[in-house]
């Protein structure tokens, strides 16, 4: 954006809610999340609480983005989604199961901080019993020699769709395609951390780019990196409430091509959210999606939700640091919304 609303427009009406998870993801299982409201509907502000202003900054312009600019406009009006399977026991596979009746696609979480190869094999097997279409996602756990050995064994039993962010560095996920495990390359945070989202593509290291809005800076932002990317995308959540999986579905749906199901459906990772879940319904192409359009969230729920005031004030401090890093950032900004 080259513009920012004021900091009070911002914190005008804007809400800081804890969600409870069905189960542990990510380490966590509550998501905390600002929520903000602006003239064209609501924003979310969720980076996770380890991250950085500066990188935090970036979220808190996609949610500006959400909230005083229109959405592009849809060129499809249901989103294909993959079902979400944390890390956890291959018993728990179809109760996680069970939130995404009919999947077609399923993204299984691998190589989780003190589990091994065999719960990771136990879990894919389990998931490949129900879904016919199984992609991983490591969040860069591995070393290459680790990802070689750990894909090849995965892939054994049947083809993996992908493998999501196998290894952490862009050099590693070079070197592991070069050795040929026969499993396609999708890059993450080679992507939404750094500087430059398209270098891991050009140096040869994904074969597909997994894109976030809020990490990105905002749904235009998203559709410019993947119109420049060169290889087929695939649009994601962060654990987002109802309100961002929202945008990460407007972001879905005005790209000229989606081949591959998207990870949005992650709202039934959530115990409770800020509003009803989205129906999941047919893709048209045997799998599950999502349907496009706003989230207005209900202030039943946003009271009951709302986080701890001392949570609320750590929120709030860093609403206006990262506000202040988009006002520099704007050479000092024009102040617009509701002041």
């Amino acid at each position: 954006m080259s513009t920012v609303p004021s900091l009070d427009a911002v914190r005008d009406g804007a809400a800081v809610v804890s969600l409870p998870m069905t189960v542990r993801f990510r380490g966590i299982t509550e998501r905390e999340v600002m929520l903000i409201r602006g003239p064209q509907g609501w924003g979310e502000f969720g980076p996770f609480p380890e991250y950085a202003d500066g990188e935090a900054s970036a979220w808190l312009a996609s949610a500006i983005e959400s909230a005083w600019r229109p959405w592009p406009r849809p060129l499809r009006p249901v989103v294909p989604v993959n079902a979400t399977v944390p890390a956890v026991p291959a018993a728990r596979v179809p109760e996680v199961l069970a939130a995404f009746p009919g999947a077609g696609t399923a993204k299984v979480k691998v190589a989780e901080r003190g589990q091994t190869l065999a719960d990771d094999l136990a879990r894919v097997a389990a998931v490949r019993e129900r879904v016919p279409v199984v992609r991983v996602d490591a969040n860069g756990g591995w070393s290459v020699a680790e990802a070689e050995r750990a894909l090849r064994a995965l892939s054994a039993d049947g083809p993996l769709e992908y493998a999501e962010q196998p290894c952490g560095t862009v050099g590693e996920l070079v070197e592991l395609r070069a050795r040929g495990t026969g499993v396609p390359i999708a890059a993450d945070e080679s992507i939404r951390k750094v500087d430059d989202p398209l270098r891991v593509v050009r140096a040869g290291g994904a074969d597909i780019a997994v894109v976030k809005a809020a990490p990105l800076g905002g749904i235009r932002r998203l559709l410019a990196v993947a119109g420049q990317v060169g290889v087929p995308v695939v649009v994601s959540s962060a654990i987002d409430s109802a309100v961002g999986i929202g945008a990460g579905l407007a972001a879905a749906a005005a790209l000229p091509e989606l081949a591959h199901a998207c990870g949005l459906g992650t709202g039934g990772l959530l115990a409770e959210d800020v509003a009803p879940p989205r129906t999941l319904v047919a893709d048209g192409a045997g799998g599950l999606g999502l349907p496009t359009g706003r989230t207005e969230p209900d202030a039943d729920r946003l009271r009951a939700l709302a986080a701890p005031a001392e949570r609320r004030r750590w929120w709030f401090d860093r609403l206006a640091r990262c506000h202040a890093l988009l006002e520099d950032a704007a050479g000092g900004g024009v102040v617009m919304g509701r002041t």
